[in-house]
């Protein structure tokens, strides 16, 4: 399987060539084109309870895509929901936590499922992320650009959990106050997320959550 990314950073495009009978897993909705020789299968992979804890703790589609290549191969191109980046991440048997609906796609090989626990509530915006595990490449996206940041054994650093995408499952994870009560109540961060290396963690430079609060202020609202 070769992934090439285009159109980095705002508006990524994965176009993603597969060999014949190959096949990718996406979530529902990120296809964008595909060439006429590849099929697609709908299904909740792993089964019902399993694809229930994907819907419910991992924040992500009960059925997903298969999309897989005929005997000559095929394209399909995907792309998240919001205007962002794109990022191919090549696991080889390490976990990888994913923040809920950062998961874009991924090779046969890797397994997905919904982690319900203290790490996950710890650092994600609810009590759970998405577990990746196993061995392959895993397509996530972001809101606004990626940036990649790796840590040294015992480094730490500080994180708004509203700007975490994924990052490698060993990695230590604390939530936080920002400064003292005062800085907590003013400075508008609130909780953080102290993260301790060794490993690799993924940001995005823009906060979904920051864009719904602009949002809703200025919707028009039924006058009295």
């Amino acid at each position: 399987m070769d992934i090439d990314i285009q159109f980095r950073p705002s508006y990524s495009l994965a176009i993603v060539k597969l060999a014949p009978s190959e096949r990718i897993r996406a979530d529902s909705g990120a296809m964008v084109s595909h060439s006429s020789g590849v099929e697609v299968e709908t299904k909740a992979e792993g089964g019902l309870l399993k694809s229930l804890g994907r819907a419910v703790l991992g924040g992500e589609s009960f059925f997903q895509n298969f999309w897989k290549a005929g005997p000559q191969g095929g394209e399909v191109t995907l792309a998240p929901d919001l205007p962002g980046d794109i990022v191919c991440i090549t696991m080889t048997g390490m976990p990888l936590m994913i923040q809920s609906g950062s998961y874009l796609a991924s090779e046969s090989g890797i397994d997905l499922s919904g982690k319900l626990s203290s790490k996950a509530f710890l650092s994600g915006e609810g009590f759970s992320m998405l577990e990746a595990t196993g061995s392959g490449k895993v397509l996530v996206s972001s809101y606004g650009a990626i940036y990649e940041k790796n840590l040294a054994a015992g480094e730490h650093y500080i994180v708004d959990s509203t700007h975490l995408v994924a990052f490698d499952g060993a990695m230590g994870v604390s939530a936080k106050t920002v400064g003292g009560f005062k800085s907590t109540m003013l400075s508008g961060e609130g909780l953080v997320v102290d993260i301790t290396g060794p490993g690799k963690l993924y940001l995005q430079t823009r906060s979904p959550q920051a864009l719904i609060s602009w949002i809703i202020p200025q919707v028009p609202t039924k006058s009295s």
